[in-house]
C-alpha cells in the first residue's frame, strides 16, 4: 500500500494512523488493498478492502472493508477523534442454517478477536446478518447458500490503529472459515496492492 488516500489535508495524527496501519502484520492468505475513501464522514480517513484467499484454489473465502475515520473536532456519537467502520462477508457451510446462535456467535468472532489484541472497544455497535438461499424448479439440485455479513464500528482512543485493523483481519479469516494463528507463529506481511 504505497498510497494514502485522503479527504482534507493530512494531519499529524492521522498521520500517525496511517503509518500504524501499514506496519500491521498480515495472514499470508490476505490480500489488502487500498480504495478510494468516503468523503462526507470525517475530514480524514482511509479505506481498505480485504479478500481471504484460499491458498488450495486461489477462491476468495470471506471479503470486507475496513475504514478509518478521523474527526479532530470528536463527534459526540464516537465518543473519540477516531471511528473505525467495517463490514465482512463470507459463505458458510449449510449445516449452520438452521443455527439459532449463529448471528450471537458472528459478535462474538469479532468481540473474541478485539480482546485477543488488547483492544478495548469503545462506542462498539454492529449487526450480523446471516441468509439462507434455498433454489427451486429447475434449480432444484443446487445446494443451499449461507451467507454471513458483520458490520461493526467502533471508537478508538489514539492512533494506534494498526492492532485493530489486524484484530479485523483475524475476524475475516476466522469468518472465512481458516483456523487461527498457532501460538508463537507470526504472519509474514501478506500480499499488497
Amino acid at each position: 500500500m504505497a498510497s494514502r488516500t485522503l479527504t482534507g489535508a493530512e494531519s499529524p495524527d492521522f498521520a500517525l494512523a496511517l503509518d500504524s496501519v501499514h506496519s500491521a502484520r498480515l495472514r499470508p492468505e490476505v490480500r489488502l488493498t487500498e480504495v478510494p475513501a468516503p468523503t462526507r464522514l470525517a475530514p480524514h480517513a482511509v479505506a481498505l478492502t480485504a479478500d481471504i484467499v484460499d491458498s488450495t484454489d486461489d477462491e476468495d473465502v470471506a471479503t470486507g472493508r475496513f475504514v478509518l475515520l478521523h474527526d479532530p473536532a470528536e463527534p459526540e456519537p464516537w465518543g473519540s477523534a477516531w471511528r473505525v467502520v467495517t463490514f465482512a462477508r463470507a459463505e458458510l457451510e449449510a449445516e449452520v442454517a438452521g443455527d439459532p446462535l449463529l448471528g450471537e456467535v458472528g459478535w462474538s468472532w469479532l468481540t473474541d478477536a478485539l480482546a485477543e489484541h488488547g483492544i478495548e472497544a469503545a462506542n462498539l455497535a454492529g449487526t450480523v446478518t446471516h441468509v439462507v438461499s434455498e433454489s427451486f424448479g429447475d434449480l432444484d439440485d443446487r445446494e443451499q447458500d449461507v451467507e454471513m455479513e458483520i458490520r461493526a464500528s467502533w471508537s478508538p482512543a489514539d492512533a494506534e490503529i494498526g492492532p485493530h485493523l489486524e484484530a479485523w483481519m483475524d475476524m475475516l479469516a476466522t469468518v472465512g472459515g481458516l483456523p487461527p494463528m498457532p501460538e508463537g507463529v507470526v504472519a509474514l506481511p501478506g500480499r499488497r496492492r
